[in-house]
């Protein structure tokens, strides 16, 4: 028998928790399903902050221009102006909502990040804005007896009954066995995807799972080759790929080779303060050069008691291996961060597939392109999780959740643990460092392509199965891209090339496609 809601919201970051919130402020019945703890989430360790238009000497102009450049070519202009002009308002009322941003004489602080044009980034406890944002989101959707969250629910795939997406299937976190739920829609915000990769910045939990299982409910996926690569996660062995935030060389960090010698100046007339794809790609470069596997982040001409207070999260968790970032040089290399493709939605969330929503980084709404600007991403989840709510509500006022009749299906032994083997996990993430990382070229990429194939045809459970797609997905998608543009490198392809300067487009049982860009 399966459990019956109004609408079903999957992950507990910003976008999910908005979109929660939206829907039960209109009365309606919500279950927020999340893999993890309510509180685990990319928005969790969101460090830098979040990008807004508050700042006397800012307007949306500026942050629409500076979101374009960084999206090279691959923005959609709408989704940009949306979510410039409409970001303030939703910050304002996080603020309303007891969010504490970082201040100084009651007056708001804003920092600096790179390729923005302006101090236009809000912080919350000097390195911890995502915590703060889930804090009071968590807070907030606590205070609406609507939602019922239900955490440790690995999702596995959707339900789609008559063309329509009707809802999930998920592991029971008591039984540990499958169970169904039903809705009038179902609002996807998984999140994303870093964990696909040998070394990221990303939680245990970011599988990308929503794009995959969207996928295979054949909606339509898009630019899942942008993939940004954050230049500054430390690099020591046995130890995680801690997040050192673009923040720091905001504020005046630079990067030096092992020689101690500063080089970003000779890749970028911008230097530390370009945009992260091409930070990522000059520190690949410089390594290479000097033979070496990490460059070193300076942070020591600063004055020390600003740096344990502008990030005390990163100074404590450095001083725990070792490492004092106020006299120190800080190891560092590039590692994955950030998905710009996803599942395509519209401005109002809505996918190719009816009855299916999405917001946050397991979407493609247009508004990264090619590169997502720094602190864009809790600003996107905020304003589409909002807007995605919304629209689910409205749109499907007249279904009946009791009516929805489904056709029953034995779920695979294989399914019921939800957890990806150890083997299948460490091959694709290796694979795909190895063959489709920060430098791709048509043999290593077809080579991905071959082993990914491989482990699909050795038979898979529903969670190896969605990790193993998505792999694919974006191996497919960055063969097909034979150009260079913001996240996406082709060594063999390393110029930008007018003939892709659109969208691509991946739905099952189909060769890949193209959408125009919204220019205008």
């Amino acid at each position: 028998m399966s459990l019956q809601t109004d609408f079903i919201v999957i992950g507990s970051g910003v976008a999910g928790l908005r979109a929660a919130i939206a829907l039960a402020e209109k009365g309606a019945r919500v279950t927020v399903l999340t893999k993890d703890k309510a509180s685990e989430s990319n928005t969790e360790y969101a460090q830098g902050g979040v990008a807004v238009v508050l700042a006397e000497d800012d307007n949306a102009e500026l942050h629409e221009d500076d979101t374009l450049v960084a999206g090279a070519g691959l923005c959609d202009v709408s989704a940009v102006e949306t979510l410039v002009t409409e970001g303030t308002r939703y910050v304002k009322e996080l603020i309303d909502w007891g969010t504490e941003f970082d201040r100084e004489g009651g007056k708001l602080i804003f920092t600096q990040e790179a390729a923005h044009s302006r101090r236009r980034i809000l912080h919350a406890h000097g390195d911890s804005t995502g915590a703060e944002f889930v804090r009071s989101l968590i807070a907030r959707a606590g205070a609406e007896p609507l939602i019922n969250l239900t955490a440790f629910a690995t999702t596995e795939s959707f339900i789609v009954s008559d063309g329509r997406c009707v809802g999930v299937r998920f592991l029971d976190p008591i039984l540990r066995a499958p169970r169904e739920i039903v809705g009038r829609a179902v609002i996807a915000c998984t999140g994303g995807a870093g964990q696909l990769y040998l070394h990221t910045t990303n939680p245990s939990v970011a599988t990308g799972d929503g794009i995959s299982m969207a996928y295979l409910a054949g909606a339509k996926i898009a630019d899942i080759e942008f993939v940004q690569f954050h230049p500054t996660a430390l690099s020591l062995e046995n130890a995680p790929r801690f997040l050192l935030s673009e923040a720091m060389r905001g504020e005046g960090g630079i990067l030096r080779n092992k020689y101690g010698e500063r080089f970003m100046p000779a890749y970028d007339e911008r230097a530390e303060l370009a945009p992260r794809d091409i930070v990522a790609r000059s520190i690949i470069l410089e390594m290479r050069k000097t033979g070496t596997r990490t460059a070193f982040l300076d942070m020591t001409a600063l004055d020390a008691a600003f740096l344990k207070h502008r990030f005390p999260r990163i100074y404590e968790t450095c001083l725990a291996y070792g490492l004092d970032i106020t006299k120190d040089l800080l190891p560092v290399s590039p590692a994955s961060h950030y998905f710009m493709g996803g599942i395509r939605t519209d401005l109002w969330g809505r996918s190719s597939l009816p009855g299916l929503y999405a917001a946050g980084e397991v979407t493609c709404t247009g508004v990264h392109g090619a590169n997502r600007l720094a602190s864009n991403s809790l600003l996107e989840g905020l304003v589409f999780g909002a807007r995605a709510g919304e629209a689910a509500f409205q749109d499907s006022h007249d279904i009946d959740p009791a009516a929805i009749k489904l056709r029953s299906e034995k779920a695979d032994a294989a399914d019921n643990n939800g957890v990806v083997p150890t083997a299948v996990r460490k091959r694709v993430k290796r694979t795909m460092w190895e063959r489709v990382g920060i430098l791709r070229d048509r043999e290593s990429l077809e080579r991905g392509l071959a082993e990914f194939d491989q482990i699909l045809a050795s038979g898979l459970g529903s969670a190896s199965r969605n990790f193993v797609t998505l792999a694919k997905l974006v191996a497919t998608a960055a063969l097909w891209r034979e150009e260079s543009r913001g996240g996406h490198f082709r060594t063999d392809f390393a110029e930008p090339r007018d003939e892709f300067r659109v969208h691509s487009i991946q739905q099952i049982g189909e060769p890949i496609a193209t959408e125009s860009v919204d220019a205008e």
